[in-house]
Order: C-alpha cells, then structure tokens, then sequence
C-alpha cells in the first residue's frame, strides 16, 4: 500500500527533514514549505513507520502517514479538546494554584491524562479542593494565564474558510468555553459547569460530568445534527479521556499528547503547531 508521509517541525533542520525523507523512499518529494515536505508514494508497512517515528522524534520532526488524496474538504467537522489542546494550559491546575495546591491536582491531572485514574472520579476529587475558592479566580485565570495552543488560531480560519464546522468538547469548565466560543467563533461548546454560591466555588460539578463517554456522545450529536458521519470529523486532543472520541473520528490528532493517545492516533504531532494539520491534509 502506498501512502504519503508529511515531515514538519518548526525547528527541523532541512537536512534531518531530506534524511527522513530518503529513509521513507517515495517516488516524489515535494516541498511544503522551509520545514515541511510532502513525500508522495511510500510503501508503508508498519516496520518502515515505527523506524521513521523513532528517527522522527529524535530529530524533533512530525511524521505523519496520509492516505494519497486526502484534503481538508474531505471533513465537515473539527472537534477539539480545550486543557493542553486548544489551549496551553489545564485550568483546573491553575484555578487550584489560585488556593495553593497547584502540584497535590496537577499529579491528579497528570494521571487522569495517561490513563492510570478513573476521569469522572478524579475531576470531583479535584474540584473538591477547590471549595471556598473566590469564583473571581476563574476571570483571572483566563485573563493572565491561558493561551491559545500554537497555530490555533491559524488552523481555526482555514477550517473555517473552508465551511467546515467547529466543536469544543471538554472535560473542563463552561467558565472557559463560554469566553472562547465567540473569541474563536467556535460553532459549539460543551463542558462541565461549576457550581458557585456566595461568589464562591463550592466544591462541586452541577449535572453530568463530561468524560470520555459524554466527550464521545456529543462528537456523535453534532455530527448527527450536521448530517454527516462521524467518518467525515476530525478529533483533536491530548488524554486518554480523548481517546473515545477519537476512536470515532475519521482522523483523529494527537496534540502535544500522552504516548497512550499518540500511539491509538491517526497522526501526532510532537513539534509543530495545530497548524501542522494543514500541511497534513493540503
């Protein structure tokens, strides 16, 4: 079977991109751009991709196997996770850093993400940390620390410019979701909500928490609302609660991933930007 391979990385050195390249013997080599090529024709067998993904990674280069054709116009939806996704930073962690416990929920967060703890679970345990916790840390949250993730905001007009929709399903707060629909005219949001009394949190989730089940069913309800087949998404995301939905997406996208999700995705991408899905699928 013969495949394309696109090697990018914003730091990659022609060379190590040209060495990838012959490693991979396409038929045709076509250049992307300063850090990115397109090699067309490669026989893939699973052999030829582990020793590219090795050689990838120790070079600081995104490997990515595309079937020959495959466009961006293929899909009608991009589905996104927020926390370490879309964004640079997990919320929770910095709201708990606002009470002093930044690293007791981060080591939670970094377990829930590799898989090793119930999601539903830890987010309650988490949250209830937070209880007593001005509701004004959320603003200030938002405001100083989060980000939008590199090429975010570059891959989010050309999904738009060409009319696919965009979907922001997070296990996160609605707190943060609500604030980036119409700051990045997203088309849909979905997320946890925190329930606040006083002006304060109270350590608690109001209705269902949004797992990878729920991340899962609603990736299935926009596309059913939009008439379209989950075939027809692109999934993004980073944690193991991200791996449901994933698993049903036409391709699904490993960002800045733990190695449980890099290794069940379509394509990863280690290095570049969410922009890196552009010279994927171009």
């Amino acid at each position: 079977m013969k495949m394309n391979l696109v090697l990018q990385g914003p730091q990659a050195s022609q060379d190590s991109l040209d060495r990838l390249a012959r490693l991979a013997q396409p038929e045709r080599v076509l250049r992307l751009g300063e850090h990115a090529l397109r090699c067309e024709g490669v026989i893939f067998s699973a052999e030829l991709k582990a020793r590219i993904d090795d050689a990838a990674y120790a070079a600081g280069v995104d490997a990515s196997f595309i079937e020959p054709g495959r466009r961006l116009a293929d899909f009608r939806l991009v589905a996104m996770d927020m926390d370490s996704t879309l964004i640079t930073i997990e919320c929770i962690d910095e709201i708990a850093d606002m009470q002093g416990l930044k690293a007791q929920v981060s080591e939670i967060t970094e377990a829930a993400m590799r898989g090793e703890l119930d999601f539903a679970a830890s987010l309650n345990a988490r949250v209830a940390l937070l209880a007593g916790l001005d509701a004004s840390a959320l603003q200030r949250v938002y405001e100083e620390r989060l980000r939008i993730s590199p090429g975010g905001e570059a891959m989010l007009r050309a999904v738009q410019a060409a009319g696919i929709k965009t979907l922001l399903v997070s296990g996160g707060f609605t707190f943060f979701t609500d604030r980036l629909k119409p700051r990045l005219s997203l088309d849909y949001t979905h997320a946890n909500v925190l329930e606040v009394a006083d002006g304060k949190l109270t350590g608690h989730v109001l209705g269902g928490i949004v797992d990878a089940e729920e991340k899962m069913r609603t990736v299935g309800r926009v596309c059913a609302e939009l008439g379209i087949e989950p075939n027809q998404a692109i999934v993004m995301g980073d944690g193991a609660n991200d791996l449901r939905m994933m698993g049903i997406a036409g391709l699904s996208v490993a960002f800045r991933a733990k190695p449980v999700v890099r290794a069940q995705a379509s394509v990863a991408l280690n290095f570049s930007g969410l922009d890196g899905l552009l010279n994927i699928l171009q």
